[in-house]
């Protein structure tokens, strides 16, 4: 039985749908139409609760949420994939570290930047002002990852890990395509890293290949 990823494009299913072409395991996809709000939905609620994506059947039955528990959960389960440093290097921790700054710190920022009406107190309150506001959250976090890119063009000096992926796909949100050449260098040298690799870029291209 393969795994099934529930997830829409260009979401963050795309992390997890990238960490399973890494490993090469069988996968299928279940669309799941934001656009729609189809993760609203009572049928996507028997799958999570949480009505958010992704969401991921193992193939033993089990359904994982959040995507830092469904990635790190594939490295264990797929070590020849090498998805991660040897748990007991300081790369390890590391990549960690990163992978957790930006799925706390910089991923919750994106639903304030999309829906900035839901965090207003006053249905009358300045909605723009809210989105403006996370958005200058967002670069100031993305300036700190920058800073700490280590490698040519990975995080990590010498080696590619799923923290790469994490950052590649949450760097692409918020609408700051003119802001990031000139700010994150190296954050969009690992993105096009990323793109690029054997596995993922039949992934990354139907996720974010320009259409229209």
């Amino acid at each position: 039985m393969p795994y099934t990823l529930y997830g829409s494009r260009r979401s963050g299913s795309c992390i997890v749908e990238l960490a399973l072409a890494e490993t090469r395991a069988p996968y299928d996809v279940q669309d799941v139409d934001l656009r729609l709000d189809q993760q609203r939905d009572a049928t996507y609620a028997a799958v999570n609760p949480q009505r958010k994506l992704p969401a991921l059947t193992m193939p033993n039955g089990e359904t994982l949420t959040e995507s830092v528990a469904i990635l790190l959960t594939l490295d264990r389960l797929h070590p020849d994939a090498k998805l991660m440093p040897p748990p007991q290097s300081g790369a390890y921790g590391q990549a960690l570290r990163w992978l957790m700054f930006v799925a706390t710190e910089i991923y919750p920022i994106v639903e304030i930047n999309d829906y900035p009406e839901r965090f207003v107190a006053d249905p009358a309150g300045d909605a723009k002002a809210m989105r403006e506001n996370a958005r200058r959250i967002w670069r100031d976090r993305w300036l700190i990852v920058e800073e700490h890119v280590a490698g040519a063009p990975f995080l990590l000096s010498g080696r590619f890990c799923l923290s790469d992926l994490y950052i590649a796909v949450v760097s692409r949100w918020a609408q700051q395509d003119d802001w990031r050449p000139g700010n994150i260098p190296k954050v969009e040298a690992l993105t096009q890293a990323v793109a690029g690799r054997e596995a993922c870029a039949p992934v990354w291209e139907r996720h974010f290949a320009k259409t229209g």
